[in-house]
């Protein structure tokens, strides 16, 4: 078998070691004579692969006892509705960071709901670096303050944790949850789609503090408010019950490797080479201001872009898959999540290196 090295920013390759796992149990889930994907998700055997996902996942996170935590469906982009119409709690106006391409989409769905004060912005500079902290001007009548801890597109993410001026913070990590520690009891709520770091497509985990629970419209239907869906185990509509397997056996792998600390360590690694090889080439640039380049990301240019396709046909033909850089900026993106071995990054070093040898 020969599989590829997928640097794709989502779907992104999913860890060997899980799928044999899966392909093993895809037939007979532990003797239950089925697969996971036929069970009813109100059986015993399903309702045990819940309750140790949530049991995983607050473990891995070190989520505090008094959050609650969610898997629904949507991905981040239903999270960038669900939150204004949760979380307002009366309120009229909410707070916004934007550093990038998704920060853009979650403000321009948080105007359908409320006044959004843009507290700073890096549109300026092309989003290739994040506003110092002394220039937000966060308006502290709003209900929360909301930010994208990492940008995917532009590959620029934040090495900290931002003071919020005392408001609830909110978080969109959805391409770097998992992949270096954070304390969770410095957010409100936070909320990630699983098709990076920690699955496939079809979850998206929303960890909430249990005070903000009771701050929905009442207009909200009920599948788009988290009190209800806490109530109902996440489950008030049927889940994508074999999408929360993988992500639970995900988990798993993450614990057996060490957890996050060990897995922080692997992607700076990663991180590093690649960005010292970067930066040591003069046919290759990485556009983002060096303190808050992504770990998970990394955006490069070459220096002449009529080279573009011929760097990406040879890359596919030595097994370096999905390094196109978004449509909006153009260039190579290549997206080194939490699966990604050191060794894939190593391949795509060696092969950058010959490129620019012949070229």
């Amino acid at each position: 078998m020969s599989r590829i090295y997928n640097f794709s920013a989502g779907p992104s390759m999913l860890p060997l070691e899980v799928l044999e796992q899966a392909r093993e149990e895809l037939l007979d889930w532990r003797g239950s004579g089925m697969s996971v994907m036929e069970m009813s998700h109100r059986g015993k055997q399903f309702s045990a692969i819940a309750e140790q996902l949530e049991a995983d996942f607050r473990k891995l996170l070190a989520v505090p006892d008094n959050y609650r935590i969610l898997f629904l469906q949507g991905g981040a982009t239903a999270q960038f509705a669900m939150i204004p119409q949760n979380l307002l709690g009366g309120r009229s106006k909410a707070s916004y960071v934007n550093t990038g391409a998704w920060s853009g989409k979650a403000i321009k769905e948080a105007k359908k709901y409320c006044q959004v004060n843009v507290a700073a912005s890096s549109a300026e500079d092309n989003f290739t670096s994040i506003p110092d902290r002394a220039e937000w001007r966060i308006d502290t009548d709003a209900a929360y303050l909301h930010y994208t801890p990492n940008e995917t597109i532009h590959g620029v993410e934040f090495q900290d944790i931002p003071d919020a001026a005392g408001l609830p913070l909110v978080a969109d990590m959805s391409s770097n949850i998992l992949s270096r520690e954070v304390d969770v009891s410095r957010f409100a709520l936070l909320y990630a789609g699983t098709q990076k770091n920690m699955g496939p497509a079809g979850v998206t985990v929303v960890v909430v503090r249990e005070d903000l629970l009771d701050n929905a419209d009442q207009r909200v239907p009920s599948v788009f408010n988290y009190a209800q869906q806490v109530k109902n185990g996440s489950m008030l509509n049927t889940p994508p019950t074999y999408n929360w397997y993988l992500v639970g056996l995900v988990l798993q792998w993450l614990e057996r490797l060490g957890g996050i600390a060990a897995m922080e360590r692997r992607n700076i690694a990663k991180a590093d080479k690649l960005y010292q090889a970067i930066d040591a080439s003069s046919l290759y640039h990485n556009p983002v201001q060096r303190q808050c380049r992504s770990r998970m990301n990394v955006p490069f240019i070459l220096a002449d872009a009529s080279l573009d396709s011929a760097f990406l046909a040879q890359a596919e033909a030595n097994g370096l898959h999905a390094l196109k850089g978004h449509r909006s900026v153009g260039g190579m993106r290549a997206s080194i999540y939490n699966a990604m071995p050191e060794e894939g990054v190593d391949a795509l070093i060696q092969y950058m290196a010959e490129f620019e040898r012949t070229h």
